[in-house]
């Protein structure tokens, strides 16, 4: 499966966390994340990350085309909802495209885990079913 990872800036750290909490099912996948979340996953797991640009400077756009052109199965977008973005738009554009495309969308923590668990079980291999 096809991970996209992103995080805001607060939520880097705990991005990374989880990413250490969860390497093991993560290497049976490929991860795709924005640059800057991308290079912090892989400091501090030894994973590989193909990275996109920044999301502020288009990465978001980057993921949301892998999404239409049915190339992402799952996202997990790690967002600081207290904090305005200059780029908000493009998130909300994000969250609309999982939702056009049928991809799992996980905008926190449990959420997060639940999607990684539930990945490991086997229940998202309806996904493949779309490729």
């Amino acid at each position: 499966m096809n991970i996209a990872l992103i995080a805001h800036d607060a939520k880097k750290k705990l991005m990374q966390n989880f990413c250490i909490a969860y390497r093991g099912i993560l290497s049976k996948h490929e991860l795709f994340a924005t640059g800057t979340t991308g290079r912090l996953i892989e400091e501090v797991t030894n994973l590989n990350v193909y990275k996109f640009l920044a999301g502020h400077l288009g990465g978001e756009q980057q993921v949301g085309a892998q999404i239409e052109n049915n190339q992402i199965d799952l996202v997990i977008f790690l967002r600081d909802p207290l904090t305005p973005k200059p780029h908000e738009p493009g998130v909300s554009n994000l969250a609309k495209l999982c939702d056009i495309y049928n991809i799992p969308l996980a905008t926190n923590l449990a959420s997060a885990e639940l999607m990684v668990k539930s990945l490991d079980r086997g229940d998202l291999e309806w996904r493949e079913m779309y490729k």
